[in-house]
């Protein structure tokens, strides 16, 4: 499976986001399998002009938005909500 990240430049919530991924990656191999396409806003307005979020990172299966992140979680929210949308997507 493949989803869509869309990033911006610099964004502290985008380093994070990483970070977390790749620590939930070790923690649960499974979702290895799910192929992540990071996409920048500022350098490919194109292929993100029909995708509904405002907050950098978000992530999509299609045009469907399964995260978006929020400046208001702590570290612990946003990785349990990344969790939450993997075990998602790995059934």
């Amino acid at each position: 499976m493949k989803i869509t990240m869309i990033v911006l430049s610099g964004c502290p919530y985008c380093i994070q986001a990483r970070e977390l991924i790749k620590e939930l990656k070790e923690e649960h191999p499974v979702y290895k399998k799910i192929e992540i396409e990071e996409v920048n806003e500022t350098s490919q307005p194109e292929l993100i002009a029909t995708l509904d979020y405002y907050y950098c990172p978000s992530f999509f299966a299609g045009k469907e938005k399964l995260y978006e992140a929020s400046p208001t979680w702590s570290r612990e929210e946003a990785k349990t909500k990344l969790n939450h949308m993997f075990e998602t997507l790995v059934g």
